[in-house]
C-alpha cells in the first residue's frame, strides 16, 4: 500500500484565498512526487490488488476528479467578474465520481449540491456529451443551460437521468425513495417504465443533512418498507464531510446513527481514496441492485475553500485546522497513486490539471458571451405550461367506456343514469372513472383502502382496482407527497391523499419545493404531474378544532405553478377531477384538488329534505375549463357575491334573505378555481353590478377574498360599493364555537344591510 498522505501546507497567513492555496498546493505536491517507478502498468492492471479499479478506470476517475476542481476554482475567479454566478463547489467531495462510474446512467439521481465529480464521470456514460461546457453554461446562467435554460445552477441532465435538485437540504429524499418505490410498482403493474426494470434510485446528501426532519422522514420510511419485505431499491449516499456550513458534526455521529438502523442496509466506503473506496462503493451499488433493499452508503469526504465563495473560513477556524483539512485534499492523493504506480508521471499529471484548468476556463469564457434570459415571459415558460386545446380534449375523452361498464356493473349502474347524489358520492365516482380512464393511476394515503378513507370517499376503490393501485401509507403526508413525486417521475398518475387540510402544513415543501419547481429548474424537460386531494376547510359541526376545521389556503395560494381546485357540489367535482387528471397527463401540472368536507353529504340547500343540493352526474364527455366559474342567477346586477367552497350554499341561502330583506336581484359566482384565480373572469362578473360582496370562509388575512379584490381593483372595479365576509384571524375552536370564528348567512345578510344604508 502506499504511504497516506503527508501534511505538504506550510503555515499561511491569514487573509490569504483558500483556493488559490489549495491550487498551489496541488502543484507542489506533485512536483514534490517526482516521476515514480519506471514503466507504466498495463491498461487492464489494477492500479492496487483488490480496489476494483485497472489503469484506465483509474484515469477517468482522476480526470472527472479534476474536471470537478477546476469548474471550482474556474467559478471562485470569475464569479468577481461578473461571469459565473455560483460558487457553491464539490471540493473535497470529488470522491463521489466513484458512485457515478459503479452506477448506470439510467438510474435516476437526486444529487447534492457538491456533485460536479458524479456529474463528469456520468457523463461518460453516454457518447459525445461535454460536462465541461453544460457545466459551465449552468454556472453562467446561460439561456443555452442543457439542464435549466439558465434559471439555476443546478446538477442535472435528462438523457443522463439526473433530476435538477437545487440547494436542497435533505427534501429530495422522500421523492428518491418514492422513484425506487415506483420503479418495482411499476414492473408489479406490468407498465412501461422509463427505465430499465433493474435500476435504483440514488440520493445523495451531507452529514449535516442527515439531521434534517425530512431526511429522517424518508430514512423511517424506507426502513419502514423494507420491514415489510416489499423492495425500495434506493441508495442514500450521505457525503461525510463532518460539517454543515460552519457547524460541525461530532466525529463518528453517521456511522453511529446508520450503521445498526433496521432495514437500512449500511455501507461505507473511503471517498478520499480512489484505490481504497472504488470497491466498497461497487459493493454498495451491486447490493442495492440486487437486494432491492434501501441501501446507506457512508462515503468519508472532506470540505475544502469552504462552503461558498463567500464563507471566509479563516475568520472563524484556526488556520492549523484549515490546512489539516487541506491536507485530505483528495486528489492530491490520486496524484500520488497515479505517480507512484507509474500510471503517469508527475509531468503528465501537472500537464493533464493544467490542461483540465484551461479547458473549464474556456468553456466558462464561452458560456459568458452566450445568451441570458432577459424577458419574464422567458423565465416562466416552463414553469406552468397550459394548452387548453389538448386539456380539452384529454378532459372530455370517453374512449374507455367498456372499462367504465365493468367496473360499475351494467348501464343502469353508471352514475350518470343514477338519480342526483351528494359530493361524496360523486367524488368517489369520480375517481373510479378516472381509474378506468388510466391505468397507470395510483391513489394512496392513510386509510383510503380497506376503510374507503375517514369519510368513505375512496370507498370501494381498494376492491374494484386492488392493493397494486390503492394502498394505504404510513402516517407521514411528508413521504406520502415524496412518493407522489417518485410514482410521476416513472410516468404514472399519482393521486395522493392529506387526509386533512391542516395535515399538508407540516409537509408543504415538498408540493412548493420540490414538486412545483421541477418544471422550472429543468427547463420543462421533467414533469411531476400529480393530484392531490385534500379534506378540509370549516363549518364540521360537532368535531375537530382547527386540525379537521382548518380554512387556512393561503400556504397553498402562493406556489407558483400550481392549480387548485374547490368544489362545492357533486356534478362539478366530478367535472373538475377530468380536467385535473387532463393537467396533468396534457402539461404535467402539480393539481389540488381541495374537497369541502363539510360539503361532502350535503344534501340540502334551503330546508331539510329539500334536496336541492344533490344533482346528476355529467357524462363522461363534459368536462370544465381551468378558470371556469358557475353562475346562480345570471343577469342579476344588484348585487354580485363572489364566492367558492362553502361559501356557495351558504350564500344562495343568504341571497334569497336579502332578496326579501332588500328586494335586490342577487347573481352568486362560484370562482371553483382557486390558483390560478381567474381575474378576467372575475372582472367580467363585476361588468354591471351595483354592489358587490366577496365571501371567503378563510382567514381575514391571506385569504382568497384579497386575490378576489386585488382582481377587481385593477379591473377599475374600486368605486363599487364593496364589503368582504371572511373567517377571523384565529384558529378554529372545537364545537359550536367554531361558528363564532367562520362566516355564517347572517353575517352575508349584515354586509349587504350594510351596503344597502351607503
Amino acid at each position: 500500500m502506499f504511504a497516506r498522505v503527508p501534511n505538504p501546507i506550510p503555515a499561511r497567513m491569514k487573509g490569504l484565498n483558500r483556493a488559490e492555496i489549495c491550487d498551489t498546493n496541488f502543484i507542489e505536491f506533485v512536483k514534490g512526487l517526482g516521476q515514480g517507478p519506471a514503466g507504466a502498468p498495463q491498461e487492464a492492471a489494477p492500479v492496487l490488488p483488490g480496489s476494483g479499479l485497472d489503469a484506465q478506470g483509474f484515469r477517468e476517475l482522476f480526470e472527472s476528479q479534476l474536471v470537478s476542481r477546476h469548474l471550482d476554482l474556474m467559478a471562485r475567479v470569475l464569479r468577481v467578474q461578473n461571469k459565473v454566478f455560483y460558487t457553491i463547489g464539490s471540493s473535497g467531495h470529488e470522491g463521489n465520481a466513484m458512485v457515478a462510474r459503479a452506477a448506470r446512467h439510467t438510474d435516476p439521481a437526486f444529487l447534492h449540491y457538491r456533485s460536479g465529480g458524479f456529474m463528469a464521470e456520468r457523463f461518460r456514460k453516454l457518447p459525445g456529451m461535454d460536462p465541461i461546457m453544460d457545466s459551465a453554461l449552468s454556472f453562467a446562467a446561460s439561456a443555452e443551460d442543457p439542464a435549466s435554460g439558465g434559471r439555476h445552477k443546478v446538477w442535472g441532465s435528462k438523457p443522463l437521468w439526473v433530476l435538477p435538485q437545487t440547494s436542497t437540504i435533505a427534501s429530495h429524499l422522500p421523492k428518491a425513495l418514492g422513484t425506487a418505490i415506483a420503479i418495482e410498482a411499476g414492473k408489479r403493474l406490468g407498465l412501461s417504465l422509463p427505465v430499465p426494470e433493474d435500476s435504483i434510485a440514488i440520493c445523495s446528501f451531507g452529514d449535516a443533512s442527515a439531521n434534517h426532519a425530512t431526511a429522517q422522514t424518508a430514512f423511517n420510511a424506507a426502513s419502514w418498507t423494507a420491514y415489510q419485505k416489499l423492495p425500495a431499491p434506493v441508495l442514500y449516499v450521505c457525503e461525510d464531510n463532518g460539517i454543515g456550513i460552519s457547524v460541525k458534526t461530532p466525529g463518528g455521529w453517521i456511522a453511529e446513527s446508520f450503521r445498526n438502523r433496521p432495514d437500512l442496509d449500511y455501507f461505507f466506503a473511503d471517498g478520499l481514496d480512489l484505490a481504497a473506496g472504488y470497491a466498497d462503493v461497487e459493493r454498495a451499488v451491486e447490493h442495492c441492485r440486487r437486494t432491492r433493499r434501501p441501501t446507506f452508503l457512508h462515503l468519508r469526504t472532506t470540505r475544502i475553500m469552504g462552503h461558498a465563495g463567500t464563507d471566509f473560513e479563516i475568520e472563524w477556524r484556526a488556520l492549523e485546522e484549515l490546512c489539516a483539512v487541506e491536507a485530505g485534499d483528495p486528489l492530491l492523493r490520486s496524484a500520488q497513486i497515479a505517480v507512484e504506480s507509474g500510471l503517469m508521471s508527475a509531468g503528465e499529471v501537472l500537464a493533464l490539471y493544467e490542461s483540465t484548468r484551461a479547458r473549464c476556463f474556456e468553456a466558462a469564457e464561452d458560456a459568458d458571451k452566450r445568451p441570458r434570459l432577459t424577458a419574464l415571459k422567458d423565465v416562466m415558460a416552463p414553469l406552468a405550461p397550459y394548452t387548453p386545446d389538448k386539456v380539452r380534449a384529454e378532459a372530455t375523452r370517453a374512449d374507455y367506456g367498456q372499462r367504465r361498464l365493468d367496473v360499475f356493473g351494467s348501464e343502469a349502474a353508471l352514475p350518470e343514469n343514477l338519480p342526483p347524489r351528494h359530493l361524496a358520492i360523486q367524488i368517489n365516482q369520480g375517481l373510479h372513472e378516472l381509474f378506468c380512464k388510466y391505468p397507470d393511476t395510483l391513489l394512496f394515503g392513510e386509510d383510503v383502502a380497506q376503510k374507503g378513507g375517514v369519510y368513505t370517499v375512496t370507498k370501494g376503490l381498494h376492491k374494484a382496482f386492488g392493493p397494486r393501485r390503492v394502498f394505504n401509507t404510513l402516517l407521514d403526508e411528508t413521504m406520502i407527497l415524496g412518493m407522489a413525486q417518485g410514482f410521476a417521475n416513472m410516468g404514472m398518475l399519482p393521486i395522493p391523499e392529506i387526509q386533512y387540510l391542516a395535515y399538508l402544513h407540516n409537509a408543504i415543501d415538498q408540493v412548493r419545493g420540490e414538486a412545483c419547481s421541477l418544471q422550472f429548474f429543468s427547463n420543462d424537460q421533467y414533469r411531476n404531474p400529480m393530484l392531490i386531494r385534500i379534506a378540509g376547510l370549516g363549518y364540521q359541526k360537532g368535531f375537530g378544532g382547527h386540525f379537521h376545521n382548518d380554512n387556512s389556503i393561503a400556504a397553498i395560494r402562493d406556489i407558483p405553478g400550481l392549480v387548485v381546485g374547490c368544489p362545492s357540489r357533486g356534478d362539478d367535482a366530478a367535472m373538475m377531477l377530468r380536467t385535473l387528471a387532463a393537467l396533468s397527463k396534457v402539461d404535467g401540472r402539480v393539481c389540488v384538488f381541495l374537497e369541502p368536507i363539510a360539503l361532502y353529504m350535503t344534501k340540502d340547500l334551503h330546508e331539510a329534505g329539500d334536496g336541492q343540493w344533490l344533482f346528476p352526474y355529467p357524462a363522461p364527455e363534459q368536462a370544465l375549463e381551468l378558470g371556469q366559474g358557475r353562475v346562480y342567477g345570471e343577469g342579476n346586477d344588484d348585487l354580485v357575491i363572489f364566492t367558492y367552497g362553502n361559501g356557495v350554499p351558504m350564500g344562495l341561502r343568504a341571497a334569497r334573505a336579502i332578496e326579501a330583506a332588500q328586494g335586490w336581484k342577487v347573481r352568486l359566482v362560484d370562482l371553483r378555481w382557486l390558483v390560478p384565480l381567474n381575474a378576467a373572469y372575475i372582472a367580467g362578473q363585476a361588468r354591471g353590478a351595483r354592489r358587490i360582496i366577496v365571501l371567503d370562509e378563510g382567514r381575514h388575512s391571506a385569504g382568497v377574498g384579497e386575490g378576489v379584490i386585488t382582481a377587481l381593483a385593477e379591473a377599475g372595479f374600486g368605486a363599487v360599493p364593496l364589503r368582504r365576509v371572511t373567517g377571523a384571524d384565529t384558529y378554529t375552536p372545537l364545537a359550536g364555537a367554531a361558528l363564532l370564528v367562520l362566516p355564517g348567512d347572517n353575517d352575508v345578510v349584515s354586509a349587504a344591510a350594510e351596503l344597502a344604508r351607503g
